[in-house]
């Protein structure tokens, strides 16, 4: 049986961590407290001087963690190709490269997901939620203590989410607030071991995965939705199988 991944997502375990109490203020709207028309304007004109539309319609964020980027794809409709609007860096990460099974492994997780909730309010300035555990997680990773709260925010710390410091967090929240408000409720975050593209990278994996044959089956199914993104400019459709496996329509 296959499991289409934007309908069917496990939910968001309890925060159990410290850094997830922090980041477990209740959400008051995406937008509640954020009226800083400065960073706006200084984001429409970024917009305009790559020819790109503002306000952003629908974005696609994906992360890179051997090579501590995160970069934000826009597009007008669904029927375009995504262009790069801005690529940040990933200040910090904790775990190594493979995939998040285990509350407190201080792993990120590796796969596909999406922007699960919005905290104007944190101890780490802003964050934005990720939908993990998702479908496949939910079948590969622990089954009573899989862990959860993991989020893109600010500041510079982390036990297994993805900071990329205050100001830049700022503008991401934006973005994915003007798009939230154009109806995009679906944000896809794909977040990758490597840029699969990247020599330094693809050496680096090989090194350290020479006997995780495992993990390789896993990596090489990420990769699929990777060069898939890179042909085309968009995105594939991904499902989940009963074995938990990644598979593409």
């Amino acid at each position: 049986m296959r499991i289409v991944l934007a309908i069917f997502f496990f939910l968001r375990c309890a925060p159990t961590t410290a850094q997830e109490l922090a980041l477990s203020i209740p959400p008051t709207g995406p937008l509640h407290g954020l009226h800083d028309n400065a960073k706006e304007e200084t984001l429409k004109k970024e917009f305009f001087e790559k020819n790109l539309s503002w306000p952003v319609r629908q974005m696609y964020i994906r992360s890179f963690k051997y090579d501590s980027q995160l970069e934000v794809w826009v597009r007008n409709t669904p029927t375009e190709s995504f262009r790069l609007f801005k690529t940040y860096r990933i200040c910090t990460l904790s775990g190594s490269l493979g995939p998040k099974r285990y509350e407190n492994d201080y792993q990120v997780p590796e796969g596909f997901y999406h922007i699960s909730e919005f905290r104007p309010r944190s101890e780490f300035h802003m964050a934005l939620g990720i939908s993990y555990p998702n479908a496949s997680d939910g079948l590969l990773s622990d089954s009573v203590r899989p862990g959860g709260g993991i989020f893109i925010h600010g500041s510079c710390v982390t036990t297994g989410c993805i900071p990329i410091r205050d100001e830049p967090v700022e503008e991401l929240y934006l973005l994915a607030s003007k798009a939230k408000e154009q109806g995009q409720d679906f944000i896809p975050v794909h977040i990758f071991p490597i840029r699969y593209n990247t020599p330094k990278s693809e050496l680096f994996m090989a090194k350290n995965t020479r006997d995780n044959f495992e993990y390789q089956r896993f990596s090489s199914k990420l990769r699929q939705a990777f060069d898939y993104f890179e042909l085309y400019k968009k995105l594939p459709l991904i499902g989940v199988n009963a074995k938990g496996e990644y598979v593409f329509f």
